[in-house]
C-alpha cells in the first residue's frame, strides 16, 4: 500500500501534504500514513490524536508519521503515544531526503523553526481531488497575537521568491487548472524578507502580467492592517483576481483586539471593507471570529456580534476561544467554556443569516462557476452553487443562472 496523508488544519497544509505525499511516493515509501496536525485549537489536537488511533486501527501495519504545527511544537507529546512511529518537524516535513531516509531515522526528527530563514517553492502538479489548486508563496509569522501558539509551529516570515510562484502557478495552469489560490501563514507580511521587499500587491500584479492563461486568482487571507495600494487597485482593475477576501478581524471590539495584540481596531476593519466595496461593489467578504476571548464582557461581545452587519460579512469562520499554552491570552482571566461556546453559536448564527441574505440577493443572476465533486460550485465571489444539469467536468468555469437558495447555497442551471 502507498502513503496515504490526512491532512488537518489550513489550506497551507493542504499544499505542504500534496508535496509530502510527491516525496514519499518518489522515495518509494510504502504502507504510511503521514498525519498532518494542526495546533490552531485544543479541538484540532484532539482531532490529530483522533486521526493518529484511527489510522492505527484501520492499517496497524503501518508505519505512521506525525507532523504538521502540532507536532512541532510538542512533539515528545505525540512520540509517547504508542499508535505513532516517528514525529517529523515543519522544519524538515518538505525536505525529499529526510522521506527518502524516513525509515532510517530517529523516533523525533524536529528542529529549532525559529532558526528556518527560507522558504522554497514547490512544485506539484496539483491537489488531489480538488478542483482548485494552492501556491504557497508566505510561511510563518513574525507578529505576536497574544492567543496565537502558531508562530512556534511555523517559525519566522519567509516568502518564497516570485520567480518560483510563476512557475508553480505557470505549471498549474497548462496542467488545466482554472483557479489557483495563493497562500501562507500571514500571506499580507509577503516580500519583507525578499530583495527590494515586494508587496504581496506587487507580486499579485507580476504574477497575473507573466501568467495570462490563468483565468482565477484567490487569496486565502488577509490582514487588515496591511493592506497595500497595489492590492486595492488589483481590487479595482483585475477581473482575474476574484471579488472575496477573506479577513484575519477576530474580533468586533477595538479593546479586545488591543488585547489580541492585534494591529487595527474596529473601525478599521469596517473602512476596509467599505472601501474595498467602493472599488468592486460585487465584492464579498469572509472574516475569522474568535468568541470568548478572555476578559470579553457582553458588550464587546455584541461589539463582534455587530461587525457581521457592519462590515458586510458573508462567510464567517467562528472559533470559541481556545487557551493555547505558553501564549500570553491564556493567563488572562478566562471566559467560562459554556459561554464561549453559547457566543460561538450565536456568531455562527448571525453568519448563517448573513449568507442566507447574501445568496437570496443573487437569484436570477448568471454566475461564473468553478465546478467541484457532486454537481457543487463556487462563484466568483466563493457562493456556494449547486448545478442542477447533466455532469460537468470538475475544474470546469460555466456560466450558470440561479434559481433558488436552499441548503445554503444557490441552485439553478448551466447555460
Amino acid at each position: 500500500m502507498s502513503t496515504r496523508v490526512v491532512t488537518l488544519g489550513c489550506r497551507l497544509n493542504s499544499f505542504e501534504s500534496e508535496v509530502m505525499r510527491d516525496h514519499a511516493a518518489a522515495a518509494g515509501l510504502e504502507d504510511t500514513v503521514i498525519v498532518h496536525t494542526c495546533a490552531v485549537t485544543a479541538e484540532a489536537e484532539r482531532r490529530a490524536r483522533q486521526a493518529i488511533r484511527r489510522a492505527r486501527r484501520e492499517q496497524p501495519d503501518a508505519r505512521i508519521v506525525v507532523t504538521g504545527c502540532s507536532a512541532q511544537i510538542e512533539p515528545e507529546r505525540y512520540a509517547a503515544m504508542a499508535e505513532v512511529d516517528q514525529v517529523v518537524g515543519n522544519d524538515r516535513k518538505l525536505d525529499p531526503t529526510l522521506w527518502r531516509t524516513l525509515a532510517a531515522g530517529e523516533p523525533i526528527v524536529v528542529g529549532d523553526i525559529m532558526a528556518v530563514r527560507e522558504t522554497a517553492g514547490h512544485l506539484v502538479d496539483g491537489l488531489e481531488g480538488r478542483s482548485r489548486a494552492f501556491v504557497q508563496v508566505q510561511n510563518g509569522c513574525d507578529h505576536r497575537c497574544t492567543f496565537c501558539i502558531i508562530p512556534y509551529g511555523r517559525g519566522p516570515s519567509r516568502s518564497v521568491p516570485v520567480g518560483e510562484i510563476v512557475a508553480q502557478t505557470r505549471h498549474l495552469a497548462e496542467s488545466g487548472y482554472h483557479e489557483v489560490v495563493l497562500t501562507g501563514v500571514d500571506l499580507t507580511s509577503y516580500g519583507k524578507d525578499l530583495p527590494g521587499r515586494p508587496t504581496l500587491g506587487q507580486m499579485v500584479k507580476r504574477l497575473l502580467r507573466l501568467v495570462p492563461e490563468l483565468a482565477r486568482l484567490r487569496l486565502s487571507s488577509i490582514d487588515p492592517a496591511e493592506v497595500d495600494p497595489d492590492l486595492l487597485d488589483l481590487v479595482a482593475d483585475e477581473p482575474r483576481l476574484m471579488p472575496h477576501l477573506h479577513l484575519s478581524a477576530q474580533a468586533g471590539d477595538s479593546m479586545v483586539l488591543k488585547r489580541m495584540k492585534r494591529r487595527h481596531g474596529r473601525d478599521d476593519v469596517v473602512r476596509l471593507c467599505a472601501r474595498l466595496r467602493a472599488l468592486r461593489p460585487e465584492i464579498a467578504f469572509g472574516a475569522d471570529l474568535i468568541a470568548g476571548f478572555p476578559t470579553e464582557t457582553d458588550a464587546m461581545f455584541e461589539g463582534t456580534l455587530a461587525l457581521v452587519e457592519d462590515a458586510g460579512l458573508t462567510y464567517l469562520h467562528v472559533f470559541p476561544y481556545s487557551a493555547r499554552k505558553g501564549t500570553p491570552a491564556a493567563r488572562m482571566p478566562q471566559i467560562a467554556m459554556a459561554l464561549r461556546k453559547e457566543r460561538g453559536r450565536r456568531l455562527r448564527a448571525a453568519g448563517e443569516r448573513a449568507l442566507e441574505r447574501y445568496l437570496a440577493a443573487r437569484v436570477g443572476r448568471v454566475e461564473q462557476v468553478l465546478v467541484e465533486r457532486g454537481g457543487m460550485g463556487r462563484t466568483e465571489a466563493f457562493a456556494p452553487f449547486r448545478i442542477e444539469s447533466a455532469a460537468l467536468p470538475i475544474g470546469s468555469v460555466v456560466a450558470a443562472r440561479s434559481e433558488r437558495v436552499a441548503d445554503a447555497a444557490l441552485w439553478g442551471k448551466a447555460l
